[in-house]
Formats: C-alpha cells, sequence, structure tokens
C-alpha cells in the first residue's frame, strides 16, 4: 500500500471521480466539482492507481495550514472499494499529519477510527406501507391529520435565503460560504441532483421549505427550514413524511444528516431511523508556543 500527497493541480480529476462514482461508501461531497466550489484549497491523498482517495481540504492562516471540513459538507474522509479498517484509515491520517499539523474533520460512516458522530438514515427499498410500519403510531396519527399542501419548488435561492435569514443569530456561517452553497447548489440542479420541496398552508402561506441533494445511493436532507406559523402546524412533520413517501420503492437511503442535538435526533428516530456513525477527527500538532496562547484557535477562524 502506497499513499502518496498529491497537489490540487497534479490530481486526475478523472481518475478521482471515477474512484467517487465506484466507492462502495461514495458520497456526493467527495466528487471533484463539488469540492472545487465548496473548498478554496483542497489537495488529495491517493492509494496506489486511485484504488483509494482522501480530499484534503484546508485552509492557512499566518503561514500555518490545517485541515477543515467545509461547511454544507457533513462526511469526507477516505473512499475506495477496500475495506477500511483502523490501520488503513491511521496511514491516511499520519500522511496527512505530515503535511498539515493541525487536523479538524469529519470522515465517512466507513472509515474506522475513534471519535463518533451520529448520523440517521432510513432506507428506502420497500414500499411506503411497509416503511411507515416503522414510524411512531401517535407521529403517524398527528402527521395525518394535517391539512397541508406539499410542493415542489426551483427556486435555490429563495431556498437559501430562507434558511439564511431565520438561522443568522443561531449558526455562524460567512457570506462567501453561502455564495460558495449557491454555486454548487445550482451547479447540482443543473445535473439532477438537487430538488426543493415545500409545504403551504391551505391558503398559500409557506410554512417550511427543504432542499435536499441526491445521488444513485442517496437523498441528503441537507437543508431545511420552519418558519414560526410551520411550527404551530407541524409542517416540517409533514414535509418528510411526504419526501419519504415519494422516493420510496427506490433503492436509496434517505440520510437525515445528523444529528448529535437530542431534540432532534428524537424527531428523525419517529421515522424509524437507523444510527449510521461516522468518524470526527481532531488533532493538534501545532508548535508548542501557539499552544500556549491563551486565544490560538484565532489563528484557525474559517
Amino acid at each position: 500500500m502506497k499513499i502518496t500527497y498529491l497537489k490540487h493541480v497534479n490530481i486526475d480529476k478523472i481518475k478521482w471521480d471515477h474512484c467517487i462514482e465506484n466507492a462502495h461508501n461514495s458520497l456526493i461531497y467527495a466528487h471533484s466539482s463539488f469540492l472545487d466550489i465548496m473548498s478554496k484549497n483542497w489537495d488529495a491523498l491517493v492509494m496506489d492507481e486511485y484504488e483509494a482517495v482522501m480530499p484534503l481540504t484546508w485552509n492557512k492562516k499566518f503561514g500555518i495550514s490545517y485541515l477543515r471540513q467545509p461547511v454544507f459538507t457533513q462526511q469526507l474522509g477516505i473512499f475506495g472499494n477496500i475495506s477500511f479498517d483502523k490501520n488503513i484509515t491511521t496511514s491516511f491520517i499520519n500522511k496527512a499529519l505530515e503535511i498539515f499539523p493541525f487536523v479538524e474533520i469529519n470522515l465517512n460512516y466507513a472509515n474506522e477510527f475513534s471519535t463518533k458522530k451520529c448520523n440517521l438514515i432510513l432506507h428506502l427499498d420497500h414500499p411506503f406501507e411497509e416503511i411507515e410500519k416503522a414510524f411512531r403510531k401517535d407521529f403517524v396519527n398527528k402527521i395525518q391529520k394535517l391539512s397541508l399542501i406539499y410542493q415542489s419548488s426551483d427556486d435555490v435561492q429563495k431556498a437559501i435565503q430562507i434558511f439564511r435569514e431565520n438561522y443568522k443569530n443561531k449558526i455562524n456561517i460567512s457570506s462567501k460560504s453561502y455564495q460558495q452553497w449557491f454555486l454548487a447548489c445550482n451547479k447540482l440542479k443543473m445535473a439532477g441532483q438537487l430538488f426543493i420541496r415545500k409545504v403551504n398552508s391551505l391558503d398559500g402561506e409557506l410554512l417550511s421549505t427543504a432542499l435536499f441533494l441526491k445521488d444513485k445511493k442517496r437523498i441528503y436532507y441537507v437543508m431545511s427550514c420552519t418558519l414560526r406559523s410551520g411550527r404551530k402546524q407541524y409542517s416540517n412533520y409533514f414535509l418528510l413524511y411526504h419526501a419519504i413517501k415519494e422516493f420510496s420503492g427506490q433503492n436509496l437511503i434517505f440520510d437525515f444528516e445528523g444529528s448529535e442535538i437530542p431534540s432532534i435526533k428524537s424527531f428523525f428516530l419517529k421515522f424509524g431511523a437507523t444510527d449510521q456513525p461516522y468518524s470526527f477527527v481532531k488533532i493538534n500538532n501545532l508548535a508548542p508556543w501557539i499552544r500556549r496562547l491563551k486565544n490560538w484557535k484565532d489563528f484557525l477562524k474559517k
């Protein structure tokens, strides 16, 4: 096994995307076109002849290069058609540490490492009637009593803007990151890998909106927002219920993308979701004088 570090300019994007597309743990975030938009800088670790690959999404401040997770990109890590035991994962991480002294990234569900984060998923390859049996009964009864309208939308900008306005005081995401995300979403939409669903009241008031990504294996519940009036009417319950129903019976995984937050995790579990945890890596090999600084993390602000 030979792991080689490649700077971005030396990555063969055709071989890279072939590896990602055929990897047993393929994820939409790892395609080169997505990374090109969402990460200003990314290099790579490549095993042998692109048998397995790992994107190195990095930033640099005050001469310090470090690995960081791009916004709206839940999982990256190592991809390929091999078994990612802890030894292989460790070999990739150690190789990355030769170049980057500070690492704070998410791997993916197939990479064995120590610290785990929760991610809930639901298999859709059954008729909806069977899938629904795993939903909490009282939860289903509540949804079925709602008089709301489930619709599609193609307005990417509006979906992002609603999210941004409603979460500006809760989630710290820069304007530049939103611009990158808008570009990525438009590209995915043109490729048929993005769709938007919304829920309106009977009189046409917007209550909830959700932006999903989609590839051959997964539907990703990436960005959603329920407006104040929608919370009172449980419109987010209604939206997810009907999104799952819409894509049921297909060989897909519905990826809820979380969550570590107990209330959100509990909500997703009501849909019969199961945990598919992924690994988190944080390693600090920065020089001792930097670590002694009271505000050394200011060096690494995204």
